[in-house]
C-alpha cells in the first residue's frame, strides 16, 4: 500500500503550496481508514520539506517517481521515502529512504542497536543504516517483480536534524552503513549525489506500482538458505 504517488515535480508542487500534510493525512485516511495525530503530520511536513530541498537538484529529473508512506506488504514496516527512475544502462532503480528526526542517540554493544529519545523517552531501536537495509531485503527476498524484473533498491538513511558524531557513524556499524549509507544535517548535497548517481532518468515505466502489485514470493537465494 502506497499513502502517496506522484512525480517528483508534483511532490514538489504539494510542498511549496503548503499542502503536503493535508494531502498524505487525507491519503492516509483513505488508504488505511484510520486518523492519526497532529504531531505525525507535522513530522511529515517536516522532513519532507528536507526532502524537497534535496530534490531541488535540475539534474534528478522532474519525472522521477515519489511515493511516501509505503507499507511492505504482510509485514509492519513502512518506507519512509522513495525515487523510482533508471539508471545510466537503463536499468530500473528505486532509492529507498528511511527519514529520522533525531538530533541524539547512544551507542549500544548489540548488533545493530542504538538508543534515542523516541515517543518521550529513551529506547532501543534498530540502527537507521539496518533500518533502510532491511527494507531492501524484505522486498528483494519476497516481492516477485523485483525479484523477476531485477529492480535496483539502493537503501539509504536521511536524518536531517543531525549532527554527525561518533555514534551513528561508530565502526561497530559499519557493515550497515557501508550496505545503506546515512545522510546526516550537513549532508543535502550527498544525499543529491547518491541520488544523482543512481538515478539519471525519470520513471516512464511504473516502477513502483509494479513493485506494488508484485506477489508476495519467497525468493531462490531465501529459499536455499531456509
Amino acid at each position: 500500500m502506497i499513502v502517496y504517488s506522484a512525480t517528483k515535480e508534483r511532490f514538489r508542487q504539494d510542498v511549496m503550496t503548503n499542502g503536503i500534510g493535508d494531502i498524505i493525512f487525507n491519503a492516509y485516511k483513505g488508504a488505511t481508514g484510520k486518523s492519526t495525530g497532529r504531531s505525525e503530520i507535522d513530522s511529515w511536513v517536516n522532513s519532507l520539506q528536507y526532502m524537497d530541498r534535496a530534490l531541488s537538484d535540475t539534474a534528478i529529473p522532474g519525472d522521477a517517481g515519489v511515493a511516501i508512506e509505503y507499507h511492505i506488504p504482510m509485514s509492519n514496516k513502512r518506507i519512509d521515502f522513495i525515487l523510482t527512475g533508471t539508471d545510466a544502462q537503463n536499468a530500473d532503480t528505486a532509492i529507498l529512504i528511511e527519514l529520522k528526526q533525531w538530533q541524539h542517540a547512544t551507542l549500544t554493544d548489540q548488533d545493530a542497536i542504538v538508543i534515542t529519545q523516541f515517543k518521550g523517552r529513551q529506547q532501543t531501536t534498530p540502527h537507521p543504516s539496518y533500518q533502510a537495509w532491511s527494507y531492501k531485503r524484505l522486498l528483494e527476498d519476497y516481492n516477485q517483480t523485483v525479484q523477476e524484473e531485477h529492480i535496483r533498491l539502493y537503501p539509504c538513511a536521511y536524518l536531517h536534524n543531525y549532527e554527525q558524531d561518533d555514534v551513528l557513524a561508530n565502526k561497530f556499524y559499519s557493515e550497515y552503513i557501508k550496505k545503506a549509507p546515512v545522510f546526516y544535517h550537513a549532508d543535502a548535497v550527498k544525499l543529491q549525489e547518491f541520488i544523482n548517481t543512481n538515478i539519471k532518468y525519470g520513471d516512464k515505466n511504473k516502477i513502483m506500482y509494479r513493485i506494488e502489485q508484485g506477489k508476495i514470493r519467497p525468493s531462490k537465494t531465501l529459499a536455499d538458505q531456509l
